[in-house]
Formats: structure tokens, C-alpha cells, sequence
């Protein structure tokens, strides 16, 4: 056993310490907020506006850019809920899409024979349900229209981070009772993506995306008019939290026509 004189002992032990200090102080924990928000839909119609879009269609980045600045275009008291929904079938082309998921082209298309018509293209609107075509008045003219009629559903949806991260959501939608089917839909988007597209019909071009799907729950079918969901989801570390927002709507299943929609905004802290 080594004799170290008193003072080299105390010295060492102090090094030990700010050593252990700052090692400790170097650990990486997670920030998360317990903040929670609650949106309620209101007396009149909110407007979704679906695009379905692709990182493969150099016809795609003018319409992304539409979406992104939607609310600058509409009337100010506009009350709209965007979505982004990137399709993959334009994979094969040489770019796969980072955003795509198989199941917004099985929605395309079936809003798409929903609405009586044959082509499923990008890019290509729908307004709470109703395709956006050419020579039907523009999409300020058409958000006005529905704005303008009285809400029929209600909608809540509270969300908020649990202790270990996840968003845990809780939705409640309330319809008069219908002969047709109706469903509550549960959306999480997130703002801000970027990509730097290497391949295919956008090689070399940087792309900026708002209001991207990233997750989507449902149908969760009305009974007796009422629905209710509750739902935890893992965030993904590649997520940012500060841009997500949770969207709720109420559709019919037979017609595509959407009943109402609301959209929660900074309830996932940063």
C-alpha cells in the first residue's frame, strides 16, 4: 500500500471529484415538457385541406410551397387545418420518398372514387373531402364556403407529454346520429422538414415540407354518435418536438365529406 504525504492525498482527491463533476455534468437527459393543451372544435366548420404530394413530382414543390403559406393567403378569420400527405408511388422514378407512407395512396385513391372521379395524380387537393378541380372556384373561394356552415360534429382533443417521453392523447368526437358511417381521425404532422433530393425528377433540388403526416390513427367509428380514443405514442428521437402539432377530424366513410376538423398546436414541448 502506497503512503502519499497529506497534502498530494487531498489533492488527488479533489481531482477525483471535479473529475466526477464533470463527467456527470456531460450525461445527456432529456428535456421534456409536461405542458398540456387542449383544442375544442368551434360553432363553424373548420376546412382540411389534404394535399397529396411526393419528393419524386417536380410538379409537387410549387404546391408544397402553397401549403406551407396557406393561412397567408386565405381571408384572415380562415379558419383551415393543413395536411401533407407524401406518397410513394413515384419511388420507382429513382428518389424514394423520406415522408411516404402506403396508406395516404390507398386514402388518395379512395377519396378519389369517393368523389366520382378516376385519377389519382400529385399534386393533387382536397378540401374537407371534395377534390380541389380546376374551373370549381379557388381554394380561398372554397375554405370561405365551408367556413360559412354550421359544425356538424364537436371535437376535443387534450395532449400531452408523459414522464417517459411519449405523447399521449386523449379525443373525444360527438356527431348527430346518421344513416352513413362517420369516423374520427387522429393526425400528428411536423413543420420544418428539410431534404436535399439526390435523385430523380428533383436531382439537386433542397426541398422544404410543412404540415407532414407522420402518424395516422383511425377510422375510429362513431357509436350512437359518440367516439372516444386515447392513445400513447413513442416520439421518435429524429422528430422535432417544437414543430409537431396534433389535427382531429370527424369524416363520413360513404361520401369523404368531412364533418369537422381541429388542430392542437405546441402541446409536445421542445
Amino acid at each position: 500500500m502506497f503512503n502519499l504525504p497529506k497534502d498530494a492525498l487531498l489533492m488527488n482527491l479533489r481531482n477525483f471529484a471535479l473529475g466526477a463533476i464533470t463527467a456527470l455534468s456531460s450525461i445527456s437527459v432529456p428535456a421534456y415538457s409536461f405542458a398540456a393543451c387542449d383544442a375544442r372544435s368551434g360553432p363553424k366548420t373548420a376546412a382540411l385541406v389534404e394535399l397529396y404530394t411526393s419528393e419524386g413530382c417536380s410538379s409537387c414543390p410549387p404546391a408544397d410551397r402553397q401549403l406551407s403559406r396557406l393561412r397567408q393567403t386565405l381571408d384572415a378569420a380562415a379558419t383551415v387545418v393543413p395536411l401533407a400527405l407524401h406518397v410513394g408511388y413515384w419511388d420507382y422514378i429513382g428518389w424514394k420518398d423520406p415522408y411516404a407512407q402506403t396508406a395516404f395512396g390507398q386514402r388518395q385513391s379512395w377519396l378519389v372514387q369517393a368523389n366520382r372521379h378516376r385519377t389519382v395524380y400529385t399534386p393533387q387537393f382536397f378540401i374537407s373531402g371534395s377534390e380541389l378541380r380546376t374551373g370549381q372556384g379557388s381554394l380561398r373561394e372554397k375554405v370561405r364556403e365551408i367556413n360559412a356552415r354550421p359544425a356538424a360534429a364537436a371535437i376535443r382533443v387534450h395532449a400531452s407529454i408523459t414522464p417517459n417521453g411519449a405523447l399521449q392523447l386523449d379525443a373525444e368526437a360527438t356527431a348527430r346520429a346518421r344513416p352513413e358511417p362517420v369516423a374520427l381521425y387522429l393526425v400528428i404532422t411536423e413543420s420544418g422538414l428539410v431534404s436535399k433530393v439526390a435523385r430523380g425528377e428533383n436531382s439537386g433540388v433542397t426541398l422544404a415540407h410543412d404540415n407532414v403526416v407522420r402518424e395516422w390513427i383511425g377510422p375510429v367509428r362513431l357509436n350512437d354518435g359518440v367516439a372516444r380514443e386515447r392513445r400513447e405514442i413513442a416520439l421518435p428521437a429524429g422528430w422535432n418536438r417544437a414543430r409537431l402539432a396534433v389535427v382531429a377530424f370527424v369524416q363520413d366513410l360513404r361520401t369523404g365529406k368531412v364533418l369537422q376538423a381541429v388542430a392542437a398546436q405546441q402541446c409536445t414541448g421542445s
